[in-house]
C-alpha cells in the first residue's frame, strides 16, 4: 500500500470509498454479466473463516495452488464489485513482480494472489446490520443478501473461468450459520491455532498497524478489515472483548469469545470443519484427507510448514488455561471424515 501512486490511490478511493458508487458499479456488473455467467452450485464452494493469524491465508493460498477454483485476487482491486467490468477496463499486467505483504509475515503475493476482498460485497448491502463503530456483531443476511452473494460468486467464476469458488474472509465468522445453513453441501474450513501463539501474533500485528499512515486506514476500512491495528473494531461475539488492547490477555479474549461462538455454530452443522493448524503442519495425512474431502487430487502443500512457538507477554494464566481448555475441545471434536460433531456447551 505505502508503493500505491496517486492514481492508485485515487481509484481505490472512488471504487471503495464513495458512497452508493460501489454499488452502482455492481448493478451494471449485474446487467452485463450475470446472464453469461455460470450456475450457482454450491457443493464445490470453499468458504476459509477464522480469527486472522490462524493460518487462513496460508490454506487459502495452498488450495488456491491447486488451480481449481476461482478467486478474487489483487487484480480486480479497486474494483471488486466488478470484477468482469473491470478485467475489460483494465490494461492489467505490471504486478507480476512477488513483494511481502504489509503484515512482516514473509508472505510474498502479486497481482495473481487471491486474497479477502468479497467482503466488500458485505459492507456494501448490509453495513450497518453489523458494522457498529464498537465493532462487528454477528448477524444473520437475509434470503436476498444471500442470493446476491450467490450471483457474485458467479460472476467471479465467470471472470476466472472457473466453476469451484474459494473465498477467505475472517468475517464469515459473522456470518458463518446462515451461510452454512443456507449451503449444506459447501465446506466451510476454520484453521485453528493454539491460544496463546494465536492471542501474540495478534497483539504483534496490532502493534504493527498501530502506525498505519491514512491511505492505508481507509484502505482496511473500505476492505471490511477490523482485525487490527489503528482501525480495530471487535468481533462482538458474546458482548465482546474488554480491556487493554496493548495486552495479551485481551487478545486471549478475542480468541476465547470467537472460538466458543465457533463451537457454539458447528454444533450440528457438518459442513463445518475445524482444522489444527499445527497438526495440519506437520501431519501430512491430515492435509491429505483435507484433500480427499474437497474432491481435489492428492498434492503435497508448498507453503503450508510449521512455526516454532514464539515467547509470549506476561498473561493471565487462568484466561490462558480456559483458553487452552476449549482449544482442547474443538480439536478433539473435529473428523475430517464426519465433519464436526455436536459438541458439549
Amino acid at each position: 500500500m505505502s508503493d500505491y501512486s496517486t492514481l492508485d490511490r485515487v481509484l481505490h478511493r472512488l471504487a471503495l470509498g464513495v458512497p452508493v458508487l460501489p454499488e452502482m458499479l455492481h448493478d451494471i456488473e449485474r446487467a452485463a454479466f450475470l446472464k453469461s455467467a455460470p450456475p450457482f452450485e454450491p457443493g464445490g464452494h470453499v468458504f476459509v473463516t477464522g480469527l486472522a493469524r490462524a493460518g487462513t491465508t496460508i490454506l487459502m493460498r495452498e488450495l488456491h495452488a491447486t488451480g481449481v477454483f476461482g478467486s478474487l485476487t489483487y487484480a480486480d482491486m479497486p474494483f471488486v464489485l466488478a470484477p468482469n467490468l473491470w478485467a475489460r477496463l483494465s490494461r492489467g499486467g505490471g504486478g507480476s513482480e512477488l513483494k511481502e505483504r504489509a503484515h512482516g509475515d514473509g508472505i510474498a503475493v502479486n497481482e495473481e494472489s487471491p486474497e479477502a476482498l468479497d467482503e466488500v460485497y458485505w459492507r456494501v448491502v448490509c453495513d450497518i446490520d453489523y458494522i457498529r463503530p464498537d465493532g462487528l456483531r454477528p448477524h444473520e443476511p437475509g434470503a436476498a443478501a444471500i442470493a446476491g452473494y450467490a450471483d457474485y460468486i458467479r460472476l467471479i467464476l465467470r471472470r476466472t473461468g472457473r466453476a469451484r469458488y474459494l473465498t477467505k474472509n475472517n468475517n464469515t465468522l459473522l456470518r458463518l450459520a446462515a451461510l452454512a445453513d443456507a449451503w449444506p453441501d459447501a465446506h466451510f474450513l476454520v484453521p485453528l491455532r493454539d491460544p496463546l501463539q494465536h492471542a501474540g501474533s495478534l497483539l504483534a500485528q496490532h502493534r504493527r498497524f498501530l502506525g498505519a499512515d491514512a491511505f492505508t486506514r481507509n484502505y482496511m476500512t473500505w476492505l471490511g478489515h477490523h482485525e487490527f491495528g489503528a482501525t480495530h473494531r471487535p468481533y462482538l461475539f458474546g458482548g465482546g472483548p474488554t480491556g487493554n488492547p496493548d495486552s495479551l490477555d485481551y487478545w486471549l479474549t478475542v480468541w476465547l469469545r470467537a472460538h466458543e461462538h465457533l463451537r457454539d455454530t458447528a454444533a450440528d452443522r457438518e459442513n463445518i470443519v475445524i482444522l489444527p493448524h499445527e497438526e495440519m503442519s506437520r501431519d501430512p495425512e491430515i492435509w491429505t484427507r483435507l484433500m480427499d474431502r474437497l474432491g481435489l487430487e492428492p498434492r503435497a502443500p508448498s507453503e503450508m510448514r510449521e512455526i516454532a512457538p514464539r515467547e509470549v507477554p506476561d498473561h493471565d494464566a487462568a484466561l490462558a488455561e480456559e483458553a487452552r481448555a476449549l482449544h482442547r475441545t474443538l480439536a478433539e471434536a473435529n473428523s475430517l471424515e464426519r465433519g464436526v460433531e455436536v459438541l458439549e456447551k
